[in-house]
This record gives structure tokens, sequence and C-alpha cells, in this order.
């Protein structure tokens, strides 16, 4: 917070042509305070996609453009590989290897992931396709470009921004507001919310569960694999919040990155809700690059499957991400196929007549089939994965008693008012995320009266500093991607 505090003090007393060289600064302790060593690689990524941007803009044919495009993908994305997955390919060649028996083990790498690697090297990706295809200028400034690429607010987990958008914000003239300035701590503290209240206290009770599955089954799986659902959407939505809150603070337009994405209606609504920056990223740089919709059905079928599939590898590089990726590519691929008849089907039986019950079933089904998919995102190995899916329901008795419910609780291990303020919090949440459906709940509140207002965002601190979980807290998720 002290960080924060006096980067956007030196913020606004220095003047506007020497504000790019305090965000690099600051964003470059940001970085090296997690481990210094690992700057190098930002920064190198940093020199050769300027230099990229550079060479491809003195060049007015697109076929020119290629080699320099070639050059920051293969600089980028062999940084990922060796860093994120050079040992799931080394460790997937002896297995087959061990299978063949052959007598041979290839040796990994001993090398730590450095925090936000997939989210740098993709946003400065972002900005190397956006020069190739000449929806942009090459970016001339070098020290602007390398704030641009290590912004400290989104570095590690996002939002991905495109340079389209947020390139040009550190050119641009910004005085202090009040009115913004306070919209931006709000968000922060939304967002601080989500995090150490819900996030932190459902992955009490998940992380128990998860780490040790053998030992439970029934409906305590099942309560463990919903938590989940509501702990990874509250810390990355959190972490979301609280990094384009405290741009906001500064001057700085964010790309939304979440829209209650558990309200959705199908898993493809789902995905225009869910990490909609990693999603515009796919969409615009390898969806729309493999031929997009405009082709057979079978290939945009099969688009669709690799662009989850990547999607699943960009997470992590474990068979368990491939499969919840791949799951996604089938929900969305079946979905599409099965379109017309379903909508037949509900016309047949009446269901269009009862339009609320139709959108609560298909809000039901999407939320089942997500949680479902977060079973192998959260296991910690394939085998715990099909072991929580096969044994969630193997237990009915925890199902139809109130015994069954108290034997789950006291497996939670989180005590009984434990529980309940951590089904207190989602369900405070859930208020707003329902009042801020059609319009931002700040904007609800404006319209409400003054201590009403700050009634609210009083409150809100006060649940945070009362059921916050500090000691012991849980890194942000998305800081190992």
């Amino acid at each position: 917070m002290m960080f924060f505090i006096l980067v956007v003090t030196g913020y606004f007393l220095l003047p506007y042509r020497f504000r790019w060289g305090l965000l690099l600064a600051s964003s470059y302790y940001f970085y090296g305070s997690w481990n210094s060593k690992y700057l190098i690689l930002i920064i190198i990524s940093t020199l050769i996609d300027y230099f990229a941007g550079i060479m491809m803009g003195n060049e007015e044919k697109k076929e020119k453009r290629k080699k320099y495009l070639y050059l920051s993908l293969a600089s980028n994305l062999g940084m990922l590989f060796v860093f994120k997955y050079f040992n799931f390919f080394i460790g997937n060649v002896n297995s087959i290897f061990n299978y063949i028996k052959l007598d041979f083990t290839a040796p990994g790498l001993r090398l730590l992931l450095p925090v936000g690697i997939s989210f740098y090297t993709f946003q400065t990706l972002s900005y190397t396709f956006d020069v190739y295809r000449g929806t942009r200028e090459a970016e001339k400034h070098l020290g602007i470009f390398a704030t641009y690429v290590a912004f400290f607010p989104q570095l590690v987990a996002g939002p991905i921004e495109s340079s389209t958008n947020l390139l040009p914000q550190f050119r641009k003239k910004t005085d202090f507001d009040y009115i913004r300035m306070t919209e931006g701590l709000k968000l922060m503290v939304w967002g601080l919310f989500k995090k150490v209240v819900v996030a932190d206290r459902t992955a009490l009770i998940v992380d128990r569960i998860y780490n040790d599955v053998n030992s439970f089954e029934g409906l305590t799986l099942l309560i463990a694999s919903v938590f989940f659902g509501f702990q990874i959407y509250c810390d990355f939505s959190g972490y979301s919040d609280i990094a384009i809150g405290s741009a906001k603070v500064m001057g700085f337009d964010l790309i939304e990155n979440f829209k209650t994405p558990y309200y959705s209606k199908s898993i493809s609504e789902f995905w225009r809700r869910w990490h909609i920056s990693l999603g515009k990223w796919f969409k615009d740089y390898l969806y729309i690059s493999l031929g997009g919709n405009r082709v057979s059905k079978v290939k945009f079928y099969r688009n669709l499957m690799i662009v989850f599939l990547v999607s699943g590898l960009w997470h992590g590089a474990s068979w368990n991400f491939v499969i919840w990726g791949a799951l996604h590519g089938i929900y969305i691929v079946v979905d599409i196929y099965t379109k017309a008849n379903r909508k037949q089907f509900y016309e047949k039986i009446k269901l269009t007549k009862f339009p609320t019950l139709m959108k609560f079933i298909h809000v039901g089904c999407t939320f089942s089939l997500v949680t479902f998919s977060w079973i192998f995102f959260r296991a910690n190995t394939l085998k715990d994965a099909l072991y929580v899916i096969t044994h969630t329901f193997s237990s009915m008795e925890s199902y139809t008693t109130f015994n069954g419910i108290y034997q789950a609780l006291d497996a939670l291990n989180a005590g009984k008012i434990g529980f309940i303020i951590t089904l207190l919090s989602i369900g405070i949440m859930e208020i707003f995320h329902l009042r801020s459906r059609s319009k931002k709940i700040s904007d609800v509140l404006k319209k409400r009266p003054l201590y009403l207002r700050w009634g609210v965002y009083y409150s809100l601190m006060l649940w945070i500093i009362m059921f916050g979980v500090f000691e012991g807290a849980s890194e942000f998720i998305y800081f190992q991607f």
C-alpha cells in the first residue's frame, strides 16, 4: 500500500514528460522485489519486440515484415517454452521411453517459473501482431514501450492489454481527479473483499479437501468443488479489480476482465464474461489467424478446439489443464452443433413460455458444467481429479440426511461459524452482482442518499477487517501462470 501511495503521489507531482520514467522504475522495482534476476527476461522481451516493431514499421510490404514477427514469436514463445513447458515436455518424452522400455531418461531443468511470464509475453506479442498487421504504428519511444510491457498494476496477472488501448494512454496528459481517484479506490476495496474474504476463506476449505482427496467423498467433495469455483473467480477477478482500480487512480483505463460470468446462460456466453482480455487475445491473434468461422464447419469446430487446447496449455504445463481446455472446447462445439435442435425441443415442451424458468435452467446447467471442469483445474494430479469425479456421488447418505451434512462440515474442518461467514460473504457478493448486472454498482449507489452510500462502503471495509484472511493468506492463483 505504501508503495502505491508513493508512486501515485510522485506521479502527479512530476511533469507529464517524466511520468513514464517513474512508472517504468516503479514497475521494475515491483517485479524485481519478487526476484530481481528475472527482470532480465522482461528487458530482453522488451528490447526484441521494440526492435522488431521499429523494423516492421520501416517495411511497407507485409511479406517483408514476417521475419521480424517470427523473431518476436520465437523469442517470447521460446522463453515460455523453456521456463514453463520444457520439463512437461521432457516428462512426457521420458514416459514414452519408459513405456517402450528404452533405458534412457532425459534430464529436466531446475528453473523457477517467472511470475506473470504468460501475461507479459502475450501483452508484448499483441504489439508486434498489431504492428505487423498495420493496425498501429511502431512505438519509437523505447521508455514508453518498456512501460507498456511492464506496467505494474497489471504486470503479473493481467488484464492482458492491447497496444491499441494502453500504449496511447502513456502519452495522455492526465491531471489529478478526485472523482476518478475515489472510483478507483472503491474498485480496489471491492477487489480486496473478493480476495481476502471470499477467495481466501473458501481456500481454507478447498485446500483442505483437494490436498487430501482420498480421505473424503460425497457431499464434502461437492462442496469443495463448488467452493473452488467461487475461490478462483474471486481470486482472479479480485486481482483484476485491484489492478483496474489502481490504474484508474492514475488516469489509466484498463479493459474490464470479468462480467458476472456465473450468470451466463451458455458456455459461449461464459467465455465472453470470463477472463475477457485473454479471450480477446486468442480471438484476435489465434482464432482469426486460423480462419475463424469463415471456413467449413469441420474447420470451424477444429479452430475452436485448437483455441481451447492452447488456452488450457497457457494456464499450465499439465494434462489437467489440457483436459480442462478440451472440455470447454467440447462444451462450445456441442452447444453450437445442437443449438437448433434444442430450440425445437424447448418449443415442443412449451418451455419457451416460461422464460424465467428457462433462464434459470440454462444458468444452472452452465454453472454445473463449469464447476465440473474446475475439478481438473484444481486437482493436484489427474488421478486426484478422477477420484473426485467418481466419489462425489458415491456416498448418497450425505446428501439425504442432516447427519451427512454435519459430517461433511466436520470433514471440511471449517467450523460452523467459519462456514456460515463464508456463505454470508458469498451472499453479499452475489447481491452486489445481481444489482450490477445491468449497470455498475457504483452507478447504482450514486443515486442513493449519501448516508446509504457511505454506509455500504464502510460496512464493506469493516467486513474485510473482521472476516478477511490476512494471516497465512494464499497468494493470487494466477501468479503461477
